[in-house]
């Protein structure tokens, strides 16, 4: 916050003195209040050409207001760009005691050097403010004089002087516009019949800012509300109303010289390198009316200040650019604080979102506050979601390395999508694994609940899954007695979750993806969004399909109806792709068929081998027969028929008793022995019955 300050504060600076050193002389003052003053203006001696001396007046007026020194006028602004200032040149009441040959006359000038300032021709108009006259303006042109009437009429129902912001000839009319650079006018007008006494004042504007409503309307209800312009006062008087200044255009020259005269005069005044001289001429007179400077095309600046004009790519480019930044630093600071008053309001929101919709799904609510993670410590683990720190995901979400400020390393899994589903699944998971607790399923560290799909924090699995170790190109994966070993722990940990939890929790999404590996290829299950619990009391509850295609239990599918053995069924997909290295969905050598309906087949048919992986064939032996039975159950049609996970869970913890013995030590085995025991068949005809060959 303090280096945009600085910075903001840096810039305006320079560009202050940018603009400085265009417009004013060294040492010179260049402004009074909000107005710029530029050479040849000046407040003090050495600062000022002759004539065009100003007062900045700070003692009376805050902010301070700025007059022209020779008649008191106030000045509104300056261009030396234009040769151009902007005076108040008053309210001017119509005197109506002069009749002459019907028509009343006044003179009415601007009070200024006439050899130096004129009122700019073609740029300003005469208004008249009230009703009840016709008048007519006149000036001096060089081809004679020129005139334009203006009539404000009264209507009943209407105000003598409108005050709505319109001009239109109702209490308000204007000229064309007026001059030749010519300070002086005359005015005639009569009075309608029915009027006894004068109801119009009237002002010389410019047209540019009268053409703005706003204008009109602040001089009007100035004029309307102004003790010295009431109906019935002629006095001729020049009134300057407080609050509502006059703006009018008026043009300055120098001397009487033309430009060809006065280049060689010691005052010159075109003093800028890039600037040149103008003639302004007067025929009628047949003589100069002076000259002005103005800086060549391509340059802008101050013509009559030493290096004023300065090129135009230069000073644009400078100021445009500083311009440019300061915008860009204040839309950045305004965006940065609006960026961060609306994520802390969404955080604030999802927090109370979510943290409801895990309490009404928690049975212990203690758990919710002990694994909350706050959105800024996941963000600083995983240097703000990081590409490089992506390990993975699927669909719908992504897998994040990151580290914990306690320097524990995790897997932070973040939704790529916002439905309904995506939130439930993550809240599911949440609760799902804050009541489970064992070696082979994936740790849940906790969560973050302030983004819209909260964030889950896990323990960091560093070997990747299953199925990358299993799907590779080369002819050797995993040993067998490491595939063995895993399908052990994967059984384990559904029968775990089948019956050794309070409420029987079906994964619903077993497959070889979602079975990780740490660095010693110990498996962890993982992705618990879509499991369901069933009471205890049930065999299983019917509701909304959802798995992956290939590892879907058909029953399920079917009938809509899950059971536990919806996961002995997924996990007998594991199983043949275990042994055979094939992905579940891949295409078969008979039309429509299923990996899993091929393996089933070739078994039956005493063609195992056909199908084995050559890994498998080699180091398996006896083992990858009795497995392929104990996968060749689980892919059962029927539910009922297939076994339990605990009951393949002793299968497969007697086949790894006997895979750890040495030969002599399996001719010697007891058959009394408990380890020994627990090996048996479940289905003896297809051991009896597979001829494996070597």
């Amino acid at each position: 916050m303090a280096g945009i300050e600085a910075l903001l504060h840096l810039v305006a600076t320079m560009l202050l003195v940018l603009v400085t050193a265009i417009i004013a002389s060294p040492n010179c003052a260049s402004r009074c209040g909000n107005i710029s003053i530029p050479y040849p203006f000046g407040l003090i001696a050495g600062c000022h050409r002759e004539g065009f001396k100003l007062d900045c007046n700070d003692n009376t007026y805050n902010p301070p207001k700025l007059f022209m020194n020779s008649s008191g006028i106030q000045v509104l602004e300056i261009s030396a760009q234009d040769s151009t200032l902007w005076i108040d040149s008053g309210i001017l009441t119509l005197d109506g005691n002069q009749d002459i040959d019907g028509f009343i006359r006044m003179n009415w000038s601007i009070p200024l050097d006439y050899s130096l300032y004129k009122v700019s021709s073609g740029t300003n108009v005469v208004v008249f403010l009230g009703c009840g006259i016709n008048a007519i303006v006149q000036w001096h042109t060089p081809g004679g004089d020129s005139a334009s009437n203006c009539v404000p009429e009264c209507v009943p129902g209407h105000p003598v002087v409108a005050t709505d912001g319109t001009c239109s000839g109702i209490g308000c009319c204007s000229t064309r516009n007026v001059g030749f650079n010519s300070n002086m006018f005359l005015i005639k007008y009569t009075v309608e019949e029915d009027n006894l006494t004068v109801n119009s004042s009237l002002a010389l504007v410019e047209e540019k800012w009268w053409s703005q409503k706003k204008n009109v309307m602040a001089l009007q209800q100035a004029v309307s509300s102004d003790n010295t312009s009431l109906l019935g006062v002629s006095d001729g008087v020049l009134h300057n109303i407080p609050g509502a200044p006059v703006r009018t255009a008026i043009s300055w020259v120098f001397s009487n010289l033309t430009c060809g005269e006065a280049i060689n005069s010691s005052d010159f005044g075109c003093l800028s390198d890039n600037s040149e001289c103008i003639d302004h001429l007067e025929p009628d007179a047949g003589s100069t009316g002076g000259y002005t400077c103005r800086c060549w095309r391509g340059y802008e600046g101050n013509p009559y200040e030493r290096h004023g004009c300065q090129g135009f790519a230069t000073v644009i480019g400078i100021g445009s650019g500083l311009g440019i930044l300061l915008i860009i630093l204040v839309v950045l600071f305004l965006r940065k604080n609006i960026i961060a008053w609306k994520a802390k309001k969404s955080r604030a929101f999802f927090f109370k979102q979510n943290r409801g919709l895990l309490l009404q799904r928690l049975v212990d609510k203690d758990i919710a506050e002990r694994m909350i993670f706050s959105l800024e410590e996941l963000e600083k683990a995983t240097n703000r979601f990081d590409m490089a720190r992506k390990l993975g995901g699927g669909g719908h979400s992504t897998v994040y390395k990151g580290i914990l400020s306690d320097q524990r390393v995790v897997a932070i899994k973040k939704s790529k999508v916002v439905i309904q589903r995506e939130t439930d699944d993550f809240i599911n998971e949440v609760v799902i694994l804050s009541q489970v607790n064992h070696r082979n399923v994936v740790k849940l560290f906790g969560c973050c609940l302030e983004t819209e799909v909260p964030l889950l924090v896990y323990e960091f699995v560093s070997n990747g899954t299953l199925s990358d170790h299993l799907h590779v190109s080369t002819p050797l994966s995993l040993p067998w007695k490491d595939r063995l070993r895993i399908a052990l722990e994967t059984s384990r940990c559904l029968a775990y979750l089948h019956s050794a939890a309070s409420v029987s929790i079906v994964h619903r999404d077993i497959k070889s993806a979602n079975i990780l590996l740490d660095d010693r290829l110990t498996s962890k299950v993982s992705d618990f969004g879509a499991s369901r619990g069933i009471p205890i009391d049930q065999t299983g509850v019917t509701t909304a399909v959802q798995g992956t295609f290939g590892y879907l239990d058909p029953e399920y599918y079917h009938t809509r109806r899950l059971t536990e053995r919806s996961d002995v069924y997924s996990f007998g997909v594991v199983l043949v792709e275990l042994l055979t290295r094939k992905k579940p969905c891949v295409h078969m050598s008979s039309p429509g068929a299923s990996l899993t309906a091929e393996f089933t087949l070739r078994v039956n048919q005493e063609k195992l081998f056909e199908m084995l992986d050559q890994q498998v064939i080699e180091e398996g032996g006896e083992e990858a027969k009795e497995l392929a039975v104990v996968a060749v159950m689980c892919l059962n049609l029927k539910g009922e028929d297939r076994p339990t996970m605990r009951q393949v869970e002793t299968r497969l913890e007697a086949m790894q008793t006997m895979a750890n013995y040495t030969p002599v030590e399996q001719n010697h085995a007891n058959p009394d022995d408990d380890n020994f025991s627990r090996q048996y068949s479940m289905e003896e005809e297809y051991m009896s019955s597979m001829d494996f060959p070597r």
